[in-house]
């Protein structure tokens, strides 16, 4: 890689500078920016010739100065044609470090995750999900596994990391770990923050990441329609295992809590609202905004169901949950034994209670919103757009009058 580089000898004089012979310093300058080292020498200011950067003059002492500083360029443009035959980032301070024996300490890429994925894990539960953490950890994995094939190395040096490596590294991602537009866009904007962070150390110079687009794409939102939702709920199971995990699934479709709300929910969290009736009241564990959401009849029966429930009363839980990873495991299950082609989950859940069951029947947005613990309606708004139904239900109104 080019890298504008110049060295400079120059005379340092103090500020209460009164005459005699001056310290002769090297500048050396690489992009600007600027590192210095004494050469060792003084010389007189009168016998200096700044434009040539040596003394002026043809005696002994003069020839065998200006040969000093000659040999001393000379190990320095040595020392900058190392670095840049070894494929080394380089610097100003770094040619200066070399120089004198000093090595410049490398901070390494897997260095800057460590740092803050251990600090991230101390706070989980007061500023980060476990969530979070558990997506920079995946990267980390991904990371490694990229370096290993593409360069067969597990670690690199921070300063290396350029548009290459990362459009390398989006390519494995697409590619061998098969991930998803939307999915990869996550893992690159976790890589960014890493490389901001080192930035804000200083460990690199300039943000690799500066001018490579990011750009995610609209997802269709998978919800259940009311004959869907019918049809599981009225499902007879032969195992116990089956319509818990029903039950936990229609909860949501009715409460629309998130599988980590869902998961802590206890008894405590069922209060009287302000109507009079039972409503459950909960810090949303993605975002901490608060949520409340009136309770619907088919929600109520079903904490009545569990009530004396053995795991409920031990754990202090409003429902028995099984693991997320065991949750939909289950719901496939039941998707086929209900005969319903689509991918059931905690968020399939979570979607319908925001279309099928409030927006509509005509509940306003903004009170979907709320009831969502969404941070921002525009979240909220994501929802919307697939509600063909609703339009087609508004605009009747409209055909009437005019029919």
């Amino acid at each position: 890689m080019k890298t504008n580089f110049s060295l400079l000898f120059y005379l340092k004089k103090q500020k209460n500078y009164r005459g005699g012979h001056v310290p002769v310093y090297l500048r050396i300058t690489v992009g600007g920016k600027r590192s210095e080292m004494t050469s060792g020498l003084e010389c007189d200011p009168e016998k200096w010739n700044t434009k040539s950067g040596r003394q002026d003059g043809k005696k002994e002492d003069v020839r065998s100065f200006n040969a000093h500083l000659d040999n001393l360029q000379s190990m320095i443009n040595q020392v900058y044609r190392d670095l840049f035959d070894a494929d080394e980032v380089i610097t100003a301070e770094g040619i200066k470090c070399r120089f004198i024996g000093r090595e410049v300490r490398k901070h390494t890429l897997m260095e800057g995750i460590k740092v803050h994925n251990e600090k991230m894990e101390t706070l989980v539960g007061k500023e980060y999900a476990i969530g979070t953490l558990k997506r920079f950890q995946v990267l980390e994995r991904h990371l490694t596994a990229f370096m290993n094939e593409k360069y067969q190395i597990t670690d690199i040096n921070i300063k290396n990391i350029n548009h290459a490596f990362i459009r390398d590294f989006d390519f494995f991602l697409r590619t061998v770990n098969g991930c998803a537009n939307n999915t990869t866009v996550r893992y690159l904007k976790s890589f960014g923050k890493i490389l901001r962070i080192s930035l804000s150390l200083k460990w690199i110079a300039s943000d690799p990441m500066f001018g490579y687009k990011l750009k995610s794409k609209n997802v269709e939102r998978s919800f259940l329609t009311e004959d869907e939702l019918t049809k599981i709920s009225e499902k007879q199971f032969l195992t116990e295992r089956l319509s818990q995990v029903r039950d936990v699934f229609i909860f949501c479709c009715f409460t629309g809590l998130a599988y980590s709300d869902i998961e802590k929910l206890s008894l405590s969290n069922i209060k009287l609202g302000v109507d009079g009736k039972k409503w459950v009241y909960t810090n949303r564990t993605k975002t901490g905004t608060r949520s409340a959401v009136p309770l619907l009849p088919p929600a109520i029966a079903i904490l009545a169901k569990y009530n004396d429930h053995p795991y409920c009363i031990t754990k202090d839980r409003a429902l028995p949950v099984s693991s997320n990873q065991k949750l939909n495991e289950y719901l496939k299950e039941i998707a086929a034994v209900c005969g319903i082609d689509k991918p059931l989950s905690s968020h399939i859940a979570r979607h319908t209670f925001a279309t099928t069951i409030t927006l509509l029947n005509g509940v306003p947005m903004e009170s979907v919103s709320k009831m969502l613990g969404h941070t921002n309606i525009r979240t909220t708004q994501i929802y919307a757009k697939v509600l063909d139904i609703k339009v087609s239900a508004d605009m009747a109104l409209l055909n009437n009058k005019y029919n």
